[in-house]
């Protein structure tokens, strides 16, 4: 009781520096450590309106069953230290909340770690940034992330903003990413891609020998999101699910070493892990694609891990030749101390728990991107050589 009254009296003497969406990222704000880069644990506020499934929960209750990443002591113990409000005022753990209320969750904020390697710029144009976007990061803020994002390295190393990316790639897919400078120019590109103007290529790097004449792809794409993982329709079954979507990617061998093959992929259509749960439908999956590999059932929900993350701690991992791994250039710079929060349920650790930062990029690569009257490239990764 003592250590506890003694935690609670220090939270309420800190001075804490309240971040928000306005705070742009800054080069100090990361540390590298081993080869991965890390955020330093910053303090920021969650804001949400209360669902109508809230209403009539305490605001204890609410949070120890909706967001199940802390315990419900904590939980307890925000609600009387003032981080967790409702509409701006301190309210008592016995708080019976109403719909639409605005709730606010002060937090010691702890972002997933990504691999340290360079967001490389490829061409800075006036209107068009095109960058090799390293596998491990997320493209903007999302989830977890905010500043181990692709924009905001780009804006606290570079100092571009604004950015508008016209396309996305998976935080494990690497390559090519074409960010507009201006909400016009975004706009003119994604007009062009409703109006399938622009080509997509990606290579891969597959199991097994992948034929030498083109494989068409032409199966419908059901993404769970629950699960974080993507489906094909059954056609020898002719089961047709109405979640299904559309999908066609087509295929060609670049080259071959009789385990493995390295693959061009072009996308007609863009669902949510489209290449890869084709590639496993034609016989061929990544080669280190540990989601699409496995036949295991996806367990996402333990420790709060994403699909693929969950899926690596599932399967054994690949071993890798030598040509098959990155080698960053040394960013290792010497640990910078960040504060410890008594309240926070991740510190002292630079991590949220349940991420290790011990994961490799998809062998999955976006290389080229052409419309009416332009065309973008990205150099191939290390990997995509065989010999």
């Amino acid at each position: 009781m003592k250590r506890r009254r003694n935690e609670q009296e220090e939270t309420q003497t800190m001075e804490i520096v309240w971040q928000t969406p306005s705070n742009p990222p800054k080069r100090q704000d990361y540390i590298f450590r081993d080869g991965i880069r890390y955020v330093k644990p910053y303090y920021f506020e969650f804001i949400s309106h209360a669902k109508n499934r809230w209403a009539g929960k305490t605001i204890v209750d609410l949070f120890a069953d909706e967001f199940k990443g802390r315990p419900r002591d904590y939980y307890v113990s925000a609600v009387k230290a003032g981080r967790i409000q409702v509409d701006g005022q301190i309210v008592p753990i016995s708080y019976v909340v109403r719909p639409s209320e605005k709730i606010s969750h002060f937090v010691h904020r702890h972002e997933p770690p990504v691999m340290a390697r360079d967001v490389k710029i490829l061409r800075l144009e006036p209107d068009v940034l095109t960058i090799s976007k390293p596998a491990s990061v997320p493209v903007h803020p999302c989830g977890q992330y905010r500043k181990n994002t692709v924009i905001g390295i780009l804006q606290a190393e570079h100092d571009v903003a604004p950015l508008f990316p016209i396309h996305r790639l998976d935080r494990l897919v690497s390559g090519l990413l074409i960010l507009a400078r201006s909400a016009s120019q975004a706009d003119i590109f994604r007009q062009q891609i409703e109006s399938g103007e622009i080509k997509k290529q990606y290579i891969a790097r597959v199991k097994g020998v992948f034929p030498d004449n083109e494989q068409v792809a032409n199966v419908n794409v059901n993404y769970n999101a629950r699960e974080g993982k993507s489906t094909v329709e059954d056609l020898i079954k002719k089961i047709i699910s109405s979640k299904g979507k559309s999908a066609c990617t087509k295929f060609t061998r670049i080259s071959t070493n009789g385990t493995q093959s390295i693959v061009l992929c072009e996308p007609v259509t863009g669902r949510t892990h489209q290449i890869r749960v084709h590639l496993q439908f034609l016989g061929h999956p990544i080669a280190n694609d540990m989601l699409y590999l496995s036949e295991c059932v996806n367990q996402r929900s333990i420790e709060g891990l994403s699909a693929d993350r969950a899926a690596a701690k599932l399967v054994p991992p690949i071993i890798h030749n030598q040509c098959e791994i990155y080698v960053p250039q040394s960013t290792d710079e010497p640990i910078e101390d960040f504060r410890i929060d008594p309240m926070c349920t991740n510190c002292p650790n630079l991590a949220p728990k349940g991420y290790d930062g011990d994961e490799d990029g998809l062998w999955l690569h976006c290389v080229r991107y052409s419309g009416p009257d332009w065309t973008y490239e990205c150099p191939y990764p290390d990997w995509a050589s065989l010999s």
